[in-house]
């Protein structure tokens, strides 16, 4: 029988047909493949460090959601706020990353101390990352639209544009609006964060994919 190996969840030919010799093709598409999924940039790999806090938080409410008056509602509210303060970190971090490349050459010219003069600046002011907000970052900055990027799974442009606002805005209202009654409509439903979390998954892997600096 012969030996399949799989990379990324893609089965391959452990053994040539013929000679009983590792199949150097599948070997090397093996390695890209792996080399592709763990070619993330720094703020992609903080990113899915902090989205687990929002994970943990979905899997706890899950624990204790049979009590309303356990203050279980709670952690669905905050665990929206820590999915879409990972967004806004990751968009910063990402951001800075990106400009740290493309003043690689001129660090501590005058070019580059003003340019980093301004980026604090505009970072200072930038918050709530929504669609026009991120994509004006980094269209302003490298002249490159990222948002053209956002295609995955089910979503296109139009839709990731839509979900990523409304993300925002219902952030804003689990963060702003008091619950005073245990037996009430919540802001954040489950399904609300758990839909969120896995969107910003997706959301970050194609942002992932854009080359910004040139």
């Amino acid at each position: 029988m012969e030996r399949v190996y799989f990379f990324g969840g893609i089965p391959f030919p452990a053994l040539g047909p013929s000679t009983g010799r590792p199949c150097q093709g599948a070997a090397k598409l093996s390695v890209r493949i792996l080399q592709e999924e763990l070619k993330l940039s720094e703020a992609g790999k903080l990113f899915e460090y902090s989205i687990k806090d929002a994970e943990k938080l979905l899997a706890r409410f899950d624990a204790d959601k049979h009590d309303p008056l356990n203050g279980s509602e709670t952690l669905k509210r905050a665990g929206m706020i820590i999915a879409l303060a990972a967004w806004e970190t990751y968009v910063k971090d990402r951001f800075r990353e990106e400009i740290d490349v493309w003043l690689c050459s001129l660090k501590g010219s005058q070019i580059s101390n003003f340019v980093l003069k301004k980026v604090d600046e505009d970072l200072k002011r930038f918050f709530n990352p929504n669609y026009d907000r991120t994509k004006n970052l980094f269209k302003t900055y490298f002249d490159i639209d990222i948002t053209e990027h956002w295609k995955w799974d089910n979503y296109l442009q139009p839709q990731a544009k839509k979900a990523l606002n409304e993300l925002i805005s219902k952030r804003g209202e689990a963060a702003h609006q008091a619950n005073t009654n245990a037996y009430s409509a919540h802001i954040v439903k489950r399904d609300d964060l758990e839909k969120a979390i896995r969107f910003l998954k997706g959301l970050v892997s194609a942002t992932e994919k854009v080359k910004i600096a040139k």
